[in-house]
């Protein structure tokens, strides 16, 4: 395929994996793109208007630096709040990249998308203070406080938006090319509902029943008890020791924002599509900057060359 230089991009949600945005828009300017707009939700948006104020280089400098513990120090706990992270020192060290830059004003137009809680609507920011669209964007439910704007109570843009195409529809773009940070669902798995009985696994039951009795046999241990058999029928799997809420919440998220940008992108499908796997890392693993923007050049790489670009 041969095509023109001009790209549409759109950039996802999804947490740390949207470091891997830095890599893909890397290899887009090693091969001669021009980015004509740019739209992105949660971190889609903070890479994006970084990249649209031209300070990407000094972000990703200062991002593949950062240590586990560079990030605890960023993070401000409010347990009291409505989610765990305030963020406002994260936001605050951010403000070097960002400054007092006006959305209007960039050299490249771009789109930062939140979702108003409330009215249960997207929200374009298009004009006005890049840092405060920013902020409304990536507000995780949960795990990142929301924020008012206008009276609105904003959240992240991935809610409604998890891929942005729509904003970057009328550019003029020779192409448009979607970063998601959910990959599909590998070849042959099936997306229907899986059907299953809420039902004890008797096979592993009565297995682990018999072990027991074959270790028993010198009579030293007590008798087996005949198990109640209401508790057996109402007891669930026990839950993975090391399983935290953070990953609750963003496992939850992962998996409605990979339905949600399905179907949305089968209504406006990009030109290319290159899809983070939702496994690469956590959404609050931002130690692994570096880790993520390698993947995203090698993803990037891929999507284009099978593209013909």
């Amino acid at each position: 395929m041969s095509g023109g230089r001009r790209v549409a991009l759109a950039l996802g949600s999804g947490g740390a994996r949207g470091f891997a945005h830095v890599g893909v828009v890397q290899v887009l300017e090693e091969r001669g793109f021009e980015v004509c707009s740019v739209a992105g939700s949660s971190m889609g948006a903070l890479v994006g208007g970084v990249m649209a104020t031209g300070r990407l280089k000094e972000f990703t400098d200062w991002a593949v630096a950062l240590k586990q513990r560079d990030i605890l120090r960023l993070i401000d706990p409010k347990w009291a709040l409505p989610g765990a992270m305030a963020a406002d020192r994260l936001i605050n060290h951010l403000n070097d990249f960002l400054g007092d830059a006006e959305i209007e004003h960039l050299p490249i137009p771009y789109t930062a998308v939140a979702t108003d809680i409330n009215a249960r609507r997207e929200v374009w920011f298009q004009r006005g203070l890049l840092r405060s669209a920013i902020r409304a964007s990536i507000a995780i439910p949960g795990l990142i406080t929301p924020v008012v704007i206008n009276g609105r109570l904003l959240a992240d843009g991935g809610l409604l938006n998890p891929v942005p195409i729509e904003p970057t529809a009328a550019s003029g773009a020779d192409l448009t090319v979607a970063v998601s940070l959910q990959a599909p669902r590998p070849q042959g798995e099936p997306a229907s509902p899986v059907r299953a009985a809420a039902a004890p696994h008797w096979y592993e039951d009565w297995r682990d029943r018999l072990r027991h009795v074959f270790q028993t046999r010198n009579g030293s241990a007590a008798p087996l008890e005949t198990p109640d058999l209401t508790e057996i029928s109402a007891a669930a799997d026990p839950l993975p020791g090391n399983l935290r809420i953070a990953d609750v919440l963003a496992s939850s998220l992962d998996a409605m924002q990979d339905m949600i940008a399905r179907y949305r992108m089968a209504g406006l499908p990009p030109d290319v599509h290159i899809a983070v796997p939702v496994n690469a890392c956590r959404v609050m693993d931002f130690h692994r900057a570096g880790d993520m923007v390698t993947l995203g050049r090698q993803l990037a790489t891929k999507a284009l060359d099978d593209a013909g670009f």
